[in-house]
């Protein structure tokens, strides 16, 4: 069962090029469950997934929901859908659903689902036999609790429920084979200044972190002798809106990301990953402390493990925004590298997102070539930041 997942694994979350184009240096690290590390709204997706340290909006909740809590409406509501793998099938995508409320002038609270549905599988012991069919499936459902610690800064805690069900029984030798479920926990934090005057524009900065999906193992085997880790994730960012008018507003954003799953290691020198030495004998939490010196490269080899990104959104009169970014990930932990353009119409309450990727990788992107599209509803008193 472990090698199957580890294949689905890998097919879900990059396409890899053939082995001998990998360097003897290339170690990606593929967690459990990677599609929590997808961007599941298009106004993200269109800055290069980029959210930790943004404006606030209804699906603060994936990227840090100490973010709620500095919202201008006391309600949202959000929906997204985005379809993955779309040049070879058309069942596979991942949903998501927000909501959010603002309590106070210092408190909020907010609920999300996501569901990552791998679409269908059909299995016959002979081409005459009926087919049954299998749909494997994962999902997360989560709560968090925003505070405001003072006017500018904010901090928030979110619990998460994991499934994974990635059955396949039909497969030989995958009978012991069952559902992974676990839990998680988010660690967020947010600074959003007050409006600051400068000389030929209006200005406010902000920043983030959120240490996001800190949780056990999960095994796919009911004897738990193989166990996965979660994409624990540290992000970092910051970003400073340029207020030229009350109708125009540029932001530019930056942001920083590192997965705190230990490096898999190659100790025999062959070249190749050794996942048995060990990487499964790890705890989370020694994992995650460990993963910042863990990696066989050293120091040179850690910084490879940092991913980066530089986004920019102009709004006209709330109306109306354009988005761009470029996504940046070491060619030997995975080689994610693109663009990304979005586009978003608010009237009255409601806003429709949309966002488009291009890949700049010799590794091509599932997400190459996808449209997604997201909406948010806003509505309730307005809190007004100053």
């Amino acid at each position: 069962m472990k090698k199957i997942t580890a294949l689905i694994l890998l097919a879900l979350f990059v396409k890899q090029p053939s082995l001998n184009a990998q360097s003897r240096d290339y170690r990606p690290i593929v967690p459990a469950m990677p599609f929590l590390l997808v961007a599941s709204d298009a106004r993200s997706s269109g800055m290069a997934d980029i959210g930790v340290a943004t404006a606030p909006d209804t699906y603060s909740q994936q990227w840090n929901p100490a973010k709620y809590v500095f919202s201008e409406q006391e309600y949202g509501v959000g929906v997204s859908y985005t379809p993955y793998l779309t040049q070879l099938v058309d069942d596979m995508g991942l949903l998501n659903l927000n909501f959010y409320k603002r309590t106070s002038n210092r408190s909020a609270f907010a609920f999300s689902l996501r569901y990552y549905g791998l679409g269908g599988f059909e299995f016959r012991q002979t081409a005459l036999d009926p087919a049954r069919q299998v749909k494997p499936n994962e999902l997360a459902l989560d709560g968090s609790y925003s505070l405001k610690l003072s006017e500018q800064f904010s901090m928030a805690v979110a619990g998460r429920y994991l499934r994974s069900d990635l059955r396949l029984t039909e497969v030989a030798g995958s009978a012991d084979a069952r559902a992974a479920n676990s839990f998680a926990v988010d660690i967020a934090g947010y600074y959003q200044s007050p409006e600051l005057v400068y000389d030929k524009f209006n200005g406010r900065w902000r920043g983030g972190f959120n240490i996001s999906n800190i949780g056990p193992k999960i095994s796919y085997s009911s004897d738990r002798t193989q166990e996965e880790f979660l994409p624990t994730n540290l992000k970092v960012g910051g970003s400073f809106d340029f207020i030229f008018d009350p109708d125009n507003r540029i932001t530019a954003a930056i942001e920083f990301n590192k997965l705190l799953v230990p490096t898999p290691s190659d100790s025999n020198g062959d070249g190749w990953v050794n996942m048995e030495d060990d990487y499964y004998n790890k705890g989370f939490v020694n994992g995650m402390f460990g993963s910042f010196g863990d990696a066989p490269g050293g120091f040179g080899e850690e910084l490879k493990e940092v991913s980066w990104a530089l986004g920019g959104e102009y709004v006209y009169q709330d109306a109306f925004a354009l988005r761009t970014g470029y996504f940046n990930e070491s060619n030997d932990k995975g080689g994610r590298k693109f663009f990304s353009l979005g586009v978003g119409f608010t009237y009255n309450w409601a806003t429709i997102d949309i966002s488009y990727l291009f890949s700049t990788s010799r590794i091509e992107n599932p997400l190459e070539n996808t449209l997604r599209f997201s909406l948010r509803f806003n509505f309730g008193d307005d809190f007004v930041e100053f």
